[in-house]
Formats: C-alpha cells, structure tokens, sequence
C-alpha cells in the first residue's frame, strides 16, 4: 500500500469508530508517529493535509523540526519519555508534550514567558518503570500542574498494557479523566489509541490518536 492508501483507510476506520461512538471525527486528531522515518514521509503526509506529526526522541525531534521550518502550520507533538535537562529545548519547538509524568519535569517546563501545552501521562500497569504517574499519585500531579507558571494543562494520556484488553484500559483512563476535571475543568482532552487499538480509545473519549505504522508502514530502520 502507498502512504496516501494507508492514510486514506486509517481516516476512514476513524469516521466509522466516531459515528458508531455518536462522535464527530472532526474532533478527533490524527497524529503520526513518524520517528525513524525520513523528513521526505512528512512533507509527503503534509502534502496530503496533515498538520500532526509526534516524535519521542528529542534530537530526532529538533532536527526534523528545523529542516521542516518552511511547512506551514506544521505542528509537533513530543510523545516519549523527557529528560528534564531537555525539556526547555523540547519546549522550543514542541506544539503539546503528551509524556509529563512527575513534578520535577512540570517544573524544569514551567515559565513565566511560555506556555505549554501539557498531558499528564498516566501508567496503567503495577510496574513503576514504564512511563507515568500512577493512578494514586495523578491528583497531587494534577494540582502541580495547575500551580505551575506557563503550563496549560490539556488533559490526560496513556498507553494500552501489553496484553490487556485496551477498551478497558482506555475506560479507565476515561475515568480518571473525568475525577481530575473536578479541579481541572478545562483538562479535557485525551490522548490515547496507537495503529492497534485506536478504535476503542475513541469509544473511551479519545480526542488524540498517536498512529504510527497503520500509516506510515514499517519503520525503515529501528535506530
């Protein structure tokens, strides 16, 4: 399949899950995951009307970003774990930061002349090394978020477990979403929902869906 076919059946299977979610895909943001692929996909994929694009390494990231500079509206997403001695350069040039996970990162992005826009990402597992804040500890997150200077805090995003059934998993992200809008009314957005599960993260909500090889295609090298 061509990228402009894979692109084209993804957005379809999109629309058909938001209308059997009585959801409009207009509200829904498709976002490729283009790490490892070469500048030439994006300008390709910008061509063909996407504005969207994540990557999870940050030199990768900021490389892209400045050889790509001349596209307009072009809008970058950073989607994986943030050192954060690196987070104001993510900052620089990074439209959302879907991975924030801890106080201190909150802090080294915080600023009195910037925003970012932020999502608190959050694990679904019991195993403390993969990326997120547990489900426990996601309100006090929250608040520091609030309290920060120049973090807009959007909303929430995780990643299905390995293994479990991911319309569950996306439920209770669901559901945390809507405990934390209590104190955090304007965080609503969802990012959640990759090439194998997207369907049911927009049954749960999801407002932004990180898809990588269902259109993009294999990656041409691992790194």
């Amino acid at each position: 399949m061509t990228l402009s076919s894979r692109l084209s059946e993804v957005t379809d299977r999109v629309a058909q899950a938001a209308t059997r979610s009585g959801r409009s895909a207009h509200d829904l943001t498709i976002i490729p995951v283009t790490k490892f692929h070469p500048s030439t996909l994006i300008r390709e994929l910008h061509g063909l009307g996407i504005r969207d694009f994540a990557e999870n390494r940050h030199q990768e990231a900021r490389d892209k970003a400045a050889e790509l500079a001349d596209l307009p509206d072009l809008r970058w997403h950073f989607v994986g774990q943030l050192q954060g001695k690196k987070a104001r350069q993510v900052r620089a040039y990074a439209h959302m930061i879907h991975s924030v996970d801890r106080a201190s990162l909150i802090d080294a992005l915080a600023s009195d002349d910037a925003e970012t826009r932020v999502f608190l990402q959050v694990n679904l597992t019991d195993d403390p090394a993969r990326g997120g804040v547990a489900a426990g500890a996601l309100d006090e997150l929250v608040e520091h978020a609030l309290a920060a200077p120049g973090i807009r805090l959007e909303g929430l995003m995780a990643v299905a477990p390995i293994g479990a059934d991911p319309r569950t998993a996306f439920a209770r992200v669901r559901e945390l979403s809507d405990r934390i809008r209590r104190v955090a009314p304007e965080a609503v957005l969802l990012s959640m929902g990759m090439s194998a599960d997207f369907e049911e993260a927009i049954a749960e909500g999801a407002t932004h869906l990180r898809i990588g090889t269902a259109i993009t295609g294999n990656r041409p090298t691992d790194g």
